[in-house]
């Protein structure tokens, strides 16, 4: 039996975790039916390495951007700086960029600004915005709703773990919501309830992997072909079939992800 097609919107391959097992990589996704896959950049400084991987693999596509932990690192990173990258053409997201007050790991008013930076990015390229929330969600709300009376722009609420009035200000804006391993753990029941309120036209699936590995991988390094397992758990939450979900998920993917191709045969 085939494996539904999947995408894996939301990885990244250029983490350590995942030295010299690109091929084993691949061929897993292959297996399990993923047939796209995007690595998300996390320090424009390092763009040169996310685009390689890229570049060298037809079934993967990358993205631009300065995570928010990196914010300060990175406050001299410019908008035409990121539009000059985001022209290549295996870039085919702004981000990821957001708001992390959970870590602080930079000072919130950097965040914000490199945040708003990467909106404007979004609104100049027309690429998709790939967000990182986390224990923002009044501030984030506030954010895109401010930007977007500004200027419309793709974005796409990655690895969902926040609350439904984020997910609801965010879907009446425009914006998609993705998911992750996190939507199969035993605990996660208000993601999961999230999740069955999203309209099926803006659903998305990732791993954030190597992080976050759904069951029955947990504790283990997540992986694209693991974004299998979330689409069994999401497919029970809609009361859709596998195969449904991931016809649906893909062609999402690719209607916000518009500048990758649509060819979604497993390679």
């Amino acid at each position: 039996m085939t494996a539904p097609i999947l995408v894996d919107s939301h990885c990244h391959l250029d983490f350590p975790d995942f030295a010299g097992d690109m091929d084993g990589i691949l061929a897993r996704a292959k297996a399990a039916g993923v047939a796209k896959m995007v690595t998300i950049s996390t320090r424009v400084r390092k763009f040169p390495q996310v685009r390689a991987i890229a570049e060298a693999h037809e079934q993967i596509f990358c993205s631009v951007g300065t995570h928010c932990h990196n914010a300060a690192e990175e406050a001299d990173v410019t908008l035409d700086e990121i539009l000059r990258l985001a022209a290549h053409p295996k870039c085919v997201a702004i981000g990821e960029a957001g708001l992390d007050y959970h870590y602080d790991l930079a000072p919130r008013d950097l965040q914000e600004v490199g945040f708003r930076m990467h909106i404007a990015a979004a609104r100049t390229t027309g690429l998709p915005l790939v967000i990182h929330s986390r224990e923002a969600d009044d501030d984030m709300a506030r954010i895109l709703e401010e930007e977007t009376e500004a200027g419309a722009f793709p974005h796409l609420l990655h690895c969902f773990s926040s609350g439904p009035d984020l997910a609801r200000r965010s879907l009446a804006l425009g914006g998609h919501v993705s998911f992750s391993g996190i939507l199969t753990f035993k605990k996660a029941e208000e993601v999961r309830a999230v999740a069955a309120d999203v309209p099926l036209d803006r659903l998305l699936l990732e791993t954030d992997a190597p992080y976050l590995a759904p069951l029955p991988h947990r504790g283990k390094r997540c992986e694209p072909a693991h974004v299998a397992e979330t689409a069994k758990v999401l497919a029970a939450v809609k009361g859709k079939s596998v195969e449904d979900i991931a016809a649906i998920t893909t062609a999402n993917f690719h209607r916000l992800f518009s500048k990758v191709p649509r060819d979604t045969s497993p390679t």
